[in-house]
C-alpha cells in the first residue's frame, strides 16, 4: 500500500487506485446500498398491505397486554405505555414505520423476536384500533 493509492493484485497484475477513485467508489456503494434498502422497504410495504390484523390481535394479546391497552375490552395497562388506540390515532402514524419499530429491540419493550410478517400483522392490528 502506498500513500498515494492502493495496490490490488489480480492474478499477478497490479492495478492502482487513487484516493479520489476510492472515494468515488465508496459513494457509489452508498448509493447502491440506499437503492437496495428502498427495494427492501418496498417489500416491507407490500407485507404491511397484505398484513392480517386478526393474527396481529393474537400477537398483541400474547405480548402486549401487560403494558399496553390493546383493545376496548381491556381494563388496565401501565401508565408508561400508550394504548394502541392512542398510537394508531397519532397524526404521524405509519403502519410500515410501526412494523419496523417492532422488529428492533427497545429498552422498555421485550425483544419479541417477531418475523417480518408478524410485525406487519401487529402493525395492522394497531392501525385497526383507531
Amino acid at each position: 500500500m502506498e500513500a498515494a493509492g492502493v495496490w490490488i493484485v489480480f492474478d499477478q497484475d497490479q492495478c492502482s487506485f487513487s484516493a479520489n477513485e476510492i472515494t468515488k467508489g465508496m459513494g457509489i456503494m452508498r448509493i447502491t446500498s440506499l437503492f437496495l434498502l428502498s427495494f427492501a422497504a418496498a417489500g416491507m410495504t407490500e407485507r404491511v398491505l397484505a398484513a392480517d390484523a386478526l393474527k396481529g390481535e393474537t400477537l398483541a394479546k400474547r405480548w402486549c397486554t401487560s403494558c399496553h391497552i390493546v383493545s376496548t375490552d381491556q381494563q388496565q395497562g401501565t401508565a408508561q405505555a400508550p394504548p394502541f388506540s392512542a398510537v394508531a390515532g397519532r397524526s404521524d402514524f405509519n403502519e410500515t414505520t410501526i412494523a419496523y419499530f417492532l422488529l428492533t429491540p427497545h429498552p422498555r419493550m421485550p425483544d419479541m423476536n417477531l418475523s417480518r410478517s408478524e410485525a406487519a400483522d401487529l402493525a395492522a392490528y394497531i392501525k385497526s384500533q383507531r
